[in-house]
């Protein structure tokens, strides 16, 4: 089973352009990635840049508008996501528990849907989307 471990820091809705955490927090967060590494259960994982920096379309009439943040509306942005392959949700949430995080950061726990939780009509309808992951695993940047 796979599960999206989100990063959730509060305050980080309002962070200026740039803002980059600590070299205490990294270093205690290279810690924990390397636990998951080492574990086996490590797939992907990436730190997210504030969203000054960012962007959101929206599709209000099916038409795309952009919006350049920082956000207003926002009350909770992610500030980074692990992706983990584990047993079970127990254990995905146990590697949360272990996270070096501070008291303004929060991990919300997601599974991630695999092909094969789609029931047959999804399936048909996703034909070739199993191929489409695939390859991009083989993407090189």
């Amino acid at each position: 089973m796979k599960f999206m471990m989100l990063m959730i820091p509060r305050g980080y809705e309002s962070a200026e352009p740039g803002t980059m955490p600590s070299a205490d927090a990294v270093a205690n967060m290279m810690k924990y990635n390397e636990d998951l590494q080492k574990a086996g259960v490590l797939l992907a994982l990436d730190g997210l840049h504030p969203p000054s920096m960012g962007a959101r379309v929206t599709f209000e009439g099916g038409k795309p508008r952009v919006t350049d943040g920082p956000f207003a509306e926002a009350k909770e942005v992610l500030g980074g996501y692990w992706i983990i392959q584990v047993k079970s949700r127990e254990e995905a949430i146990e590697w949360a528990k272990r996270c070096p995080a501070q008291g303004n950061e929060m991990i919300e726990v997601r599974q991630v849907m695999e092909f094969d939780d789609f029931p047959p009509d999804v399936k048909e309808a996703a034909a070739g989307f199993d191929e489409m992951q695939n390859a991009q695993k083989n993407v090189k940047p």
